[in-house]
């Protein structure tokens, strides 16, 4: 997500960009993470065969410690070092706050350019050369690729599968992150769960910036671990938006390299933008020629059938507030 100029073009981030413009006329925009902005139906899997990633060699890192905890607690946290957290209110949301942009980016980058990032191959894991290529065409550094993350079990199990067939050399983060997953059971046939990241505050993120990541990629978190809630944000998409809303939110996307032709992390990435990010620096409904009584008759439209649970809930506490 972004402020400034330098947080130009990720995700949540990317949208202060395009939020900047509309600013100037409606408002403004986010991204990269940013809310920046990750699918219980994960996507499209690589149309090559697959085989299981392999076991890390011996001797197996010792386990990582992971700490429950609810998102106040998450928000308040200054990473010293990677720190997991599991979300109290979904346990197969598993959390990742890193101490800088570089390490979030020396796990994940990679990871985001195979499964979302327009203009990179869907089937084959880009080299090291091939990834700092990419992220150099694009303007950025490692740092400023994206800000936040959020990907399903599936598709980070398919991203290591790949890898280990290409004998792709990942980096020590990477296999860090393996780690993780195995220690969670998340290579296994049909895991279900949602991995999502942020980093400390600095000088680029501001606690509310922190604050506006962290929730819009609880959703996507959600997404990924509840499939019930992935099918209603589907059926939400397709009857209850309009067309050319659905085509506005695609060229909204588009705007920020998010690769418009994954029909699924589109309805995603709707759901976390119009449902649950509410800092006007990263998301106007201008940014998606929406009025804000629009953006507020779909959002009330989307909690009066939405599965039970704590994203209800926290949708429904802000339509409260967006009434007094």
């Amino acid at each position: 997500m972004h402020g400034s100029d330098i947080l130009t073009r990720r995700r949540l981030f990317a949208t202060l960009v395009v939020g900047g413009g509309a600013a100037a006329v409606a408002g403004c925009g986010i991204c990269g993470w940013l809310l920046w902005p990750r699918r219980a139906v994960p996507p499209p899997a690589p149309t090559v065969a697959l085989v299981p990633p392999r076991p890390l060699p011996a001797p197996v890192p010792a386990p990582f410690p992971i700490t429950t905890a609810d998102e106040a607690t998450i928000l308040a946290h200054v990473a010293e070092q990677l720190t997991v957290f599991r979300f109290a209110a979904n346990p197969n949301i598993m959390v990742l706050d890193f101490p800088t942009l570089r390490m979030q980016g020396e796990m994940l980058n990679r990871i985001a350019s195979l499964i979302e990032k327009a203009g990179t191959p869907r089937t084959r894991v880009l080299t090291d050369a091939e990834l700092d290529a990419a992220i150099r065409e694009r303007g950025d550094t490692m740092e400023t690729y994206y800000y936040g993350h959020d990907y399903p079990a599936g598709a980070l199990a398919g991203f290591f599968a790949l890898a280990d067939q290409e004998r792709i050399a990942l980096d020590p983060q990477e296999q860090e992150l393996r780690a993780l997953l195995q220690q969670l059971g998340w290579f296994a046939p049909g895991a279900v769960g949602g991995l999502i990241s942020l980093t400390r505050t600095n000088e680029t993120i501001t606690e509310a910036t922190r604050a506006t990541i962290l929730h819009h990629e609880l959703s996507h978190g959600e997404f990924f671990s509840d499939p019930d809630y992935a099918r209603y944000v589907h059926g939400f998409w397709l009857t209850e938006m309009t067309d050319d809303e659905r085509k506005t939110f695609r060229q909204f996307l588009g705007s920020m390299d998010y690769d418009v032709h994954l029909e699924e992390l589109m309805y995603n990435e709707m759901q976390a933008y119009l449902m649950f990010t509410y800092d006007p620096r990263f998301f106007l409904p201008a940014n998606v020629s929406m009025t804000p009584a629009r953006r507020l008759e779909l959002q009330a439209a989307f909690l009066k059938n939405m599965p039970e649970g704590w994203l209800k809930s926290s949708l429904a506490r802000h339509l409260r507030q967006a009434a007094d």
